[in-house]
């Protein structure tokens, strides 16, 4: 058995058939793969289609309508008669399909949040076939060669093979809260416990400083990690807030809706009325009057909403975030990258030749060229061009330069042909200067770059003070200044060095560049501002650079302030307190100013969403409502802290997120709303019809009928409804706002009376009319079924449905269609309509029923335009 901390390596490296410098082969990762298994842990066994079926039954309401069914086959079978086995039956048939199409659709739901998932599953960097490649985790196996930087997950247990300040969060995994200090040379004890060994990391912990490279020792289920999930064999299912609140609206309607059926029950005996038919009647109506499927909507109107915003380039990792992400009220965004385009772009250039500071694009001249030239031969980055497509190698601040060039026509390969370079100073933050030696035609030039204060006090050129001027007119449109000089050199090499070739410069010229906004963002930004959220820039940048773009954004406007991390950490709470509302941008922030705003929002009652790529944005990530992890520059550490990756960096992107989370919570609202009305409406009916004729104006599984076919694919079908244009006007939610908040509450409790009231009197014209109750419950089984599909319509806006498009819902008509179809079968089908205790009517009974049907249009139109909806 192999001692992975006490082993020597190169004993690791035999036994596990790898190479150091060359990594695995891809014949031998599929061997190893074979011998020590995948890099996996052991996903909680499923619930099977069945288990999940079984779940379904579970729900109080629907255990009584089964005891319900029982009753019924006990009396059908006492009676011996055939027909009345047809309600029980019934009965039993509808709850099968009803649990049946619970258990598809959250089939669906769960496929769809899998996928996305894998959207954002983590990776790792190993060296495979000589070169370094970047896989999936889960393909990892033992023997790979990790290469691995600060701000990744460790994939899998390794041992160090070498490191540079290797730093390691382990709290995960051993509990200790200190970061531990990496040793790939320390000598483990064969018995040290796993806190202290030194020369190994471990699965599931993160890189917090410095790299390493290592070989994977233990995968999946062996990792230490591993061994604890092992012992986790409890599962916690998620529930979102919404779902809970949701929950506890399902328990008060049920004590209601039982209280309700208990007095229809009594009144039913009191007058004579059959036992059976009185008590079917109240459990169905029990059972219609709660929307029992209703949680189980909400989360498929959710995964929904997931899928759409994956399409924005937006992967939310958790449900609740949805719902968060609709009443976000600030959003705190880095800038590089995500308000701007992370490519640094030359703009501004002055050559001490011309003493003129130009536009890039008016840079035309020979010493414009010249300049730009000299500054090209002193970079070792360089632009990658693929099918018209340009990719920078090396550092931005260079390849803006050689793109600026090469934009003029000229390459770098061009100009290191015309000045070949002979030698180098690399650049370092000490000097701040980079030096390279060239031949330009029959002599040698030093040529020096870098930051204008050190290399203007290193020139000889007396009229430095125009040069200064100009620098300052630069750094005021938050410019980046690489300053250019040179000088004539021998050719004694032996004498090459900084002292010597870095002094006596003769000053160039002057090159500004910027990361400039993203052309996107500026919108962005307005429409944050339209729709009551305050956009915050925080970032590590110059306080002026990051001022001049947040004033460009239009995040910093007049009265509002840019502050730095040392003048945050000045301020008291209190003081903090009152002056937090006016700070629109801080500058050269460390990971506890992040927390500090953060949480000084969400003292106030505001939600708050914070963007971060990096391992010190992780605090800041998980202390927000809703942490968003760049997808292109995060780090592992920021994604698994986050709640939401963007995929594509951008800021533009939080901001359509947050529309669409406005949206799914509208669509929910609407769900709800819908369900309710058309429940409460059936209760309405029964009681009142109890109430004043004694007579039940629906049969129990006439009312189950409705249930099924009017409720739920209309519900589902209102949970895709497209997004409306005047979502972003709204003023964020608070996040204690009441679901049936803004008369959503009163609406459906006004519409649930208006379809028992439409049904109610349906029912007593057709009885009235005809002397045949039957007459009267096909009229009321027609009017309440119709106008309810008809009223999912309604729901869709508060606006008229002939300004938005009646039918531009696809999913609605077609689960309309599925509805209608369905409904009209029970009514027109002889032998089915027999079985439902309906019959045949005279046309004007069906006129009549159908004008009655289209009443709620009528209505819910008039509100609308009187604007009594919101």
């Amino acid at each position: 058995m192999i001692i992975s901390h006490y082993e020597d390596k190169d004993t690791l490296m035999q036994q596990f058939n790898s190479d150091e410098n060359m990594g695995l082969s891809s014949l031998q990762v599929e061997e190893n793969r074979k011998k020590y298994g995948n890099n996996s842990l052991k996903a909680k066994k499923k619930k099977t289609f069945f288990q999940k079926y079984i779940d379904q039954f579970k729900d109080v309401m629907i255990i009584i309508l089964l005891i319900a069914a029982v009753i019924s086959f006990i009396v059908a079978f006492s009676e011996d008669d055939m027909a009345a086995f047809f309600e029980p039956i019934l009965i039993v048939a509808i709850v099968v399909v009803n649990a049946l199409m619970g258990v598809l659709q959250e089939n669906k739901a769960e496929k769809a949040m899998e996928a996305l998932m894998q959207l954002s599953s983590p990776h790792a960097r190993v060296i495979r076939d000589g070169k370094q490649q970047m896989i999936d985790a889960k393909d990892l196996v033992v023997g790979d060669i990790l290469i691995l930087q600060d701000g990744d997950y460790v994939p899998a247990d390794a041992r160090l093979l070498e490191e540079f300040s290797l730093k390691v969060e382990e709290s995960a995994l051993t509990g200790e809260s200190v970061p531990v200090e990496k040793d790939a040379s320390q000598p483990v004890d064969l018995e040290a416990p796993l806190a202290e060994r030194l020369n190994m990391v471990f699965s599931g912990c993160s890189i917090l400083y410095g790299s390493a490279k290592a070989i994977v020792t233990q995968t999946g289920m062996n990792t230490e990690m591993g061994k604890i999930a092992k012992l986790i064999d409890n599962e916690v299912e998620m529930k979102t807030p919404l779902q809970m609140k949701l929950s506890q609206l399902g328990k008060y309607l049920g004590v209601l809706a039982l209280v309700i059926c208990f007095v229809i029950f009594v009144m039913g005996i009191i007058d004579g009325m059959d036992i059976l038919e009185i008590f079917m009647t109240s459990v169905s109506l029990a059972v219609s009057a709660i929307p029992e499927g209703l949680p189980v909507i909400v989360t498929i109107v959710l995964s929904i909403g997931v899928s759409r915003m994956a399409k924005h380039k937006a992967i939310v990792k958790k449900l609740p975030a949805v719902e968060t992400l609709g009443s976000t009220s600030i959003i705190c965004s880095d800038k590089t990258g995500t308000l701007t385009q992370n490519k640094m772009t030359l703009v501004k250039m002055y050559t001490a030749q011309e003493k003129q500071l130009k536009d890039i694009d008016q840079a035309q001249s020979d010493a414009d060229m010249n300049l730009l030239k000299a500054a090209v031969s002193c970079c070792d980055g360089d632009i990658e061009v693929n099918n018209g497509e340009e990719k920078p190698l090396g550092d931005p601040t260079e390849t803006c330069l050689v793109a600026a060039l090469m934009h003029k026509g000229i390459t770098k390969q061009q100009v290191n042909e015309q000045y070949p370079r002979l030698f180098e100073l690399p650049f370092d933050s000490n000097r701040k200067l980079m030096t390279t030696v060239n031949q330009i035609g029959d002599k040698r030039y030093a040529i020096v770059k870098g930051a204008y204060d050190i290399l203007a006090s290193r020139c000889l050129d007396d009229n430095m003070d125009v040069v200064n001027d100009t620098m300052l007119q630069m750094s005021q449109q938050a410019l980046r200044v690489i300053a250019v000089g040179y000088k004539e050199v021998n050719d004694n090499e032996s004498e090459y060095d900084n002292d010597y070739l870095e002094n006596d410069l003769h000053f160039a010229g002057l090159l500004g560049m910027i990361d400039p906004p993203r052309p996107e963002a500026k919108k962005a930004v307005a429409e944050c501002k339209k729709a009551g959220i305050k956009p915050i820039m925080i970032t590590g940048d110059h306080v002026v650079t990051a001022g001049a773009i947040a004033k460009e954004l239009g995040i910093l406007n007049e009265g509002d302030m840019a502050i730095t991390g040392v003048e945050l950490d000045n301020m008291s709470d209190e003081e903090f307190d009152n002056k937090v509302t006016h700070i629109s941008v801080y500058a050269r922030v460390s990971p506890e100013n992040k927390i500090r705003v953060v949480k000084t929002w969400q003292k106030k009652g505001y939600i708050v969403s914070m963007t971060g790529d990096g391992v010190n944005d992780a605090p800041a990530l998980k202390a927000s409502d809703i942490g968003c992890a760049m997808g292109i520059t995060g780090t592992d550490v920021a994604k698994g802290a986050a709640d939401l990756t963007l995929m594509d960096d951008n800021f533009s992107t939080i901001v359509a997120a947050v529309k669409e989370g406005r949206g799914i919570y509208n669509n929910i609202r609407k769900t709800v709303g819908f369900l309710l009305g058309t429940n409460i409406g059936e209760v309405v009916l029964v009681f009142l019809s109890m109430l004043f004729w004694k007579q039940a104006p629906l049969l129990s599984v006439q009312l189950l009928w409705v249930n099924l076919v009017t409720d739920s694919l209309p519900a589902i079908a209102l949970g895709t409804e497209p997004i409306e244009d005047d979502v972003m006007y709204e003023k964020p939610r608070h996040k204690n706002e009441s679901l049936f908040a803004h008369g959503l509450g009163i609406q459906v409790i006004l519409q649930g009376f208006m379809f028992g009231c439409l049904a109610l009197t349906a029912f007593r014209l057709g009885w009235r009319e005809t002397g045949n109750i039957e007459v009267g419950r096909t009229m009321s089984f027609m009017v309440l079924s119709l106008s309810q599909i008809i009223h999912a319509y309604n729901m869709r806006s508060s606006k008229s449905l002939f300004k938005i498009g009646i039918f531009k819902n696809k999913n609605l008509n077609k689960a309309a269609l599925i509805s209608l179809l369905m409904v009209f079968i029970v009514l027109f089908v002889p032998a089915i309509n027999d079985i439902f205790g309906l019959r045949i009517l005279s046309l004007h009974f069906y006129i009549s029923a159908l004008i009655l049907s289209f009443v709620p249009v009528l209505v819910l139109e008039i509100v609308k335009a009187f604007h009594l909806l919101k």
